[in-house]
């Protein structure tokens, strides 16, 4: 369903140059729900920033279901099958629009027709009440306001949802009943999810597979199985699973740079 060839990325010039993705490959199955890790400023949200066209300047090959991404010129049908679900969801919905409003733009957009039906169906399929369609992001909690952030994802009835930390913004009890609808929504719609996350203990309950990312570069490509069994190769992959178990002075006094 999606393919990513050698994708490089450069930002800025002479010394500032700062080269964040390097030779980046992996395939992700049609229905598959595939990870991606690593610490702050690996590159992970970079990777789904250049397969949503949000930046234009990279090289290499993206593929979605066997046709080429155009770094610039996309048809209007390849946002239709990709949606992204951003890791703050407070910042992504427009703080003046209601949610009725929020939801109904993008149908206008892409004409889809029955705005309306599409709205009160979504809603409900995230497990919001009709009550919250015209409330304002305000008057939402944190979760309910991601919910909804989903439930846009979610009305153009995509095949591929790029999900940015989708949890990383919520409180601890949230993000369980979060993870758990996400779940449910690609087994009932089959869809496509490429997870981007720090958190190894939500990609090993999301993911088949995973690519573990550091400084640009994937340095380990390893199962569900293994992450649970904690067999990673890596040293680097081994240090971020630690990490991921919670403080432990000891084990920090170890770390290592990579």
């Amino acid at each position: 369903m999606l393919l990513v060839d050698k994708l490089n990325i450069i930002f800025g010039h002479g010394k500032a140059k700062n080269h964040a993705l390097k030779d980046v490959s992996f395939s992700v199955k049609k229905g598959e729900s595939f990870g991606l890790v690593g610490e702050s400023g690996s590159g992970k949200s970079t990777v789904l920033n250049c397969i949503a066209g949000l930046l234009q300047n990279w090289t290499g090959l993206i593929e979605v279901d066997g046709k080429t991404v155009h770094r610039r010129k996309r048809p209007i049908e390849f946002y239709r099958r990709v949606q992204m679900v951003f890791q703050d969801p407070y910042g992504s919905l427009h703080p003046r629009h209601t949610i009725d409003k929020t939801l109904k733009e993008p149908v206008a957009i892409h004409r889809l027709g029955n705005g309306n039906d599409r709205v009160a169906q979504v809603l409900k399929e995230v497990g919001l009440d009709p009550k919250f369609r015209f409330r304002f992001p305000h008057q939402l909690s944190g979760g309910q306001r991601q919910r909804v952030a989903i439930a846009r994802a979610l009305i153009l009835e995509p095949e591929v949802l790029l999900l940015d930390e989708p949890t990383s913004a919520l409180d601890v009890s949230i993000q369980a009943e979060v993870l758990n609808l996400l779940q449910d929504i690609r087994e009932q719609r089959n869809l496509t999810y490429i997870l981007v996350s720090h958190n190894l203990a939500v990609v090993s309950h999301m993911c088949e597979n995973v690519t573990v990312m550091n400084r640009g570069q994937i340095v380990e490509k390893i199962t569900k199985q293994q992450l649970q069994q904690d067999t990673p190769q890596n040293q680097y992959t081994r240090q971020l699973l630690l990490a991921s178990r919670g403080y432990d002075r000891q084990a920090i006094d170890q770390f290592k740079e990579y």
